[in-house]
């Protein structure tokens, strides 16, 4: 029974029509061209902290729409290592965290270079480099049906079967040709950046060429795309905006492998960027704001205040969740309550912190007053 994309005789011709989304794409443009021109406005310094916290986002959120969830540390030591801002001989305790980290440093310098097998399976190698019992760095050989599915043993249900392993080494040989021939300058061209990466990585999730890991790089394969469009690093976190909505994705996800008429899923992945650009855009405030607030109270915070401080803002613009209390202060800062209570007093007493929604008595709660 043919119930997939890749089973129909147009495979892999993709249609769409763009006519609906036209101004979305023309604001996409003039945002990419905001967004730099807010960044290259800032200092160096802040420039180097503002892409370091997107890559930090997009490597967590990555990996938390699989349902892993990694060190935040660990993270960014690895993307700062691999930066070269910290010795490369500094001890990275989640091998997963050294992986994901090196991995966008690679996409983001590799961006201009065309896509080969070897590249994939390196990154795959970069992804897993724990992996119990399973090949990386190749293709999927297995001959059991490669199925996305869901539910309890006997009740499962299948979203998805991708084409038979057999077939992965020709698909992917056409996906990657087209891939190059549809960059800048490409053969066949495709102008509209968020467009081919839409493409692409619907193309690539549906070849599912790996045995695990396809969505992490499917992902790191859009953005390479956006890059390419844009003739710089793209600086946006999508997987910061799809792991909002998860289900919302693998919806359009597994609604665009049943057809090769994609206009819906074109116009899914449009907008998902475009709010990750709004996102990218608060990232780049919220860097700005955190660089002048340390600027301005570094010399006035005592060790306990300064590790608590940086803890609170590693939760981005969002804020930490339901705000700091003596409570959380204390299981951070490892001290008693009562010199929790005290420290909190005197972030307030300078304008460090403010109180955090209409808290009091021993319920007060702080957020940082950027």
């Amino acid at each position: 029974m043919i119930r997939y994309n890749w089973q129909q005789k147009d495979w892999p011709n993709f249609s769409y029509s763009l006519e609906a989304v036209e101004d979305e794409l023309f604001i996409f443009s003039e945002k990419t061209g905001h967004i730099t021109g807010i960044l290259k406005a800032l200092p160096e310094e802040m420039q180097l902290e503002a892409i370091i916290d997107m890559m930090v986002t997009e490597a967590i959120k990555t990996s938390e729409i699989e349902g892993e969830y990694l060190s935040r540390k660990d993270v960014l030591s690895s993307i700062r290592k691999n930066l070269g801002l910290v010795s490369s001989s500094e001890y990275i305790k989640d091998r997963k965290a050294a992986g994901i980290g090196e991995l966008m440093i690679d996409v983001r310098n590799t961006y201009q270079e065309e896509l080969t097998q070897e590249k994939l399976f390196a990154w795959h190698k970069m992804l897993l480099p724990v992996s119990e019992g399973m090949e990386v760095g190749t293709w999927r050989t297995h001959e059991e049906p490669m199925q996305v599915i869901s539910g309890a043993m006997g009740k499962q249900k299948v979203h998805y079967e991708a084409p038979p392993s057999a077939r992965v080494p020709k698909e992917m040989e056409q996906f990657i040709t087209w891939f190059n021939e549809t960059a800048p300058g490409g053969r066949k061209e495709i102008k509209k950046a968020p467009v081919r990466s839409a493409i692409a990585h619907l193309y690539f999730e549906t070849i599912h060429p790996f045995e695990d890991g396809n969505g992490r790089i499917g992902r790191a394969i859009a953005e390479k795309a956006l890059s390419q469009g844009i003739g710089r690093p793209v600086l946006l976190s999508l997987s910061r905006t799809i792991e909002a909505n998860k289900k919302a994705y693998y919806d359009a996800l597994q609604e665009a492998q049943g057809s090769n008429e994609i206009t819906a899923w074109i116009h899914y992945f449009i907008k998902t960027t475009l709010d990750a650009q709004t996102e990218a855009e608060e990232q780049i405030d919220f860097t700005l704001r955190k660089v002048k607030f340390f600027d301005r109270f570094r010399n006035r915070l005592n060790n306990r205040q300064f590790t608590v401080t940086k803890r609170m803002l590693e939760e981005g613009p969002k804020g930490f969740e339901g705000g700091m209390n003596a409570s959380k202060y204390g299981s951070i800062a490892k001290v008693s309550k009562a010199t929790a209570t005290r420290d909190l007093q005197e972030l307030l007493e300078i304008g460090a912190f403010v109180l955090f929604g209409e808290s009091g008595g021993r319920s007060t709660k702080y957020k940082v007053n950027l």
